[in-house]
């Protein structure tokens, strides 16, 4: 039941690649094509294509697509004080958190009458999505809610799917509202992606979408992300991931839980543990095994499991290389000393330090982000940050003095170019009379 152990070491190439291979990502051409179909539904017929495909594939009829108050009330009643105490801790460290990330604007004299700027602005719609699929996900909405609150983007709205009874999840609703979301809207997959992609007559427009989602979703957010009047997005998305970095002194205890944390995700969850330690490595079996008894989600763990391994290698010097040639959307460190390990950390999306730092924390409360990069792309992209929310805009402004002094540059690197209307929009100026 446990997961298998392999010895670096005795491996070729060939073999360590496969060792470190993600499960592969669904690619159903028919499901692309369905989602295809979807987006030019919702883009032609607004709310009432919405309606229709929400009864087709969540089976909830619904006049309404957006929350009510009376809605969020009974939302807030449904919830125990120690439950909406606990989201209020975690937007409240989320907040703290992120709230350094504004950035200063920039302004500095290049040279004598040259001046250089750079300033920022919100975002002016952002759409959020939160799935619902095996578990509610209250901490997504925290997570995309507060940093777009942060930034000010003007219209922030949130989608998230209808339960059987037509109503969303209560905690996700109570969260958003606790985060800043005004307009939530009770839909899901590829519909709600449209919708906020185009607008309907009940959803406005967005320019950029963040969030999590199935297949489906996926695809509808790449789809839209690909098309002139659709909408950017935040990141590509894969399943989620984590890799332990462990020596002799890890807990076998702490190590399996994290493990399996992680592993209950999904059936294409991959879950990694890079060990010093054959002792430890055989330890760390024997608590997954056990350990696995007590999960009500425990086929799902198995399943992905499967996907999964432990390696054992000569060094942590070791364990950090391959760590960084998986580039890890989480990344646990169990070690002697994890500080240092850190320091030699270049891709991950999220790293947690130390025997007392779980992953779950980032997931919930501690006050990063959990909308982090998957399937190797923390080599490339950051996790969510406020940056996503806000764009960059510079400016310039020269004296007549300042162009004299950039004047002949700028002509001689025109005439290179061979671009006369560029050098002579400088020297006509640096010939006209004051």
């Amino acid at each position: 039941m446990g997961m298998t152990i392999n010895t670096w070491n005795d491996l070729d190439d060939k073999g360590r690649r496969r060792l470190l291979g993600r499960p592969a990502m669904r690619s159903d051409s028919a499901a692309s094509t369905t989602v295809a179909e979807i987006l030019a539904r919702v883009r032609r017929e607004g709310d009432i294509a919405v309606r229709e495909l929400t009864q087709q594939y969540d089976g909830v009829s619904t006049d309404a697509l957006r929350v009510s108050e009376r809605e969020l009330s009974e939302a807030f009643a449904a919830l125990d004080d120690a439950d909406v105490a606990a989201i209020d801790l975690a937007i409240a460290n989320v907040r703290r958190f992120h709230e350094l990330q504004m950035p200063a604007s920039i302004s500095v004299e290049t040279m004598p009458g040259v001046r250089c700027e750079r300033i920022s602005h919100p975002l002016d719609a952002v759409g959020l999505y939160v799935p619902a699929g095996t578990a509610p996900l209250p901490s997504a909405a925290i997570m995309l809610a507060v940093p777009a609150a942060i930034a000010a983007c003007p219209t922030r709205i949130l989608c998230t799917p209808p339960g059987p009874d037509g109503r969303a999840n209560s905690a996700v609703l109570v969260a958003a509202s606790r985060a800043g979301v005004a307009d939530i809207f009770k839909i899901g997959g590829a519909q709600a992606i449209a919708a906020m992609a185009y607008g309907t007559e009940s959803v406005p427009k967005v320019c950029k979408l963040f969030g999590p989602g199935n297949s489906w979703v996926t695809s509808a957010k790449t789809q839209v992300s690909a098309d002139p009047d659709g909408a950017a997005i935040d990141m590509p998305a894969g399943p989620s991931e984590v890799l332990v970095i462990a020596d002799e002194t890890a807990s076998p205890e702490f190590v399996a839980s994290d493990l399996l944390a992680q592993a209950e995700h999904g059936i294409d969850s991959q879950v990694l543990l890079l060990t010093t330690s054959m002792a430890l490595a055989r330890r760390v079996q024997t608590e997954i095994d056990s350990q696995l008894d007590d999960l009500s989600r425990a086929d799902i763990v198995q399943q992905a499991l499967q996907n999964s391994c432990i390696i054992c290698v000569e060094t942590v010097a070791d364990a950090i290389a391959i760590s960084n040639r998986y580039a890890p959307e989480h990344l646990i460190i169990q070690t002697a000393t994890p500080r240092e390990v850190v320091a030699q950390i270049r891709n991950a999306g999220s790293v947690f330090v130390g025997a007392w730092t779980p992953e779950s924390v980032g997931d919930y409360c501690s006050g990063t982000n959990h909308v982090l990069p998957t399937y190797g792309f923390a080599n490339t992209y950051s996790g969510l940050s406020v940056d996503q929310f806000l764009r960059y805009m510079t400016v310039q402004e020269l004296s007549r003095e300042g162009l004299a002094g950039l004047g002949d540059a700028v002509i001689r690197l025109a005439s290179l170019e061979g671009l006369d209307a560029h050098a002579a929009s400088v020297s006509r100026r640096l010939g006209a009379s004051k």
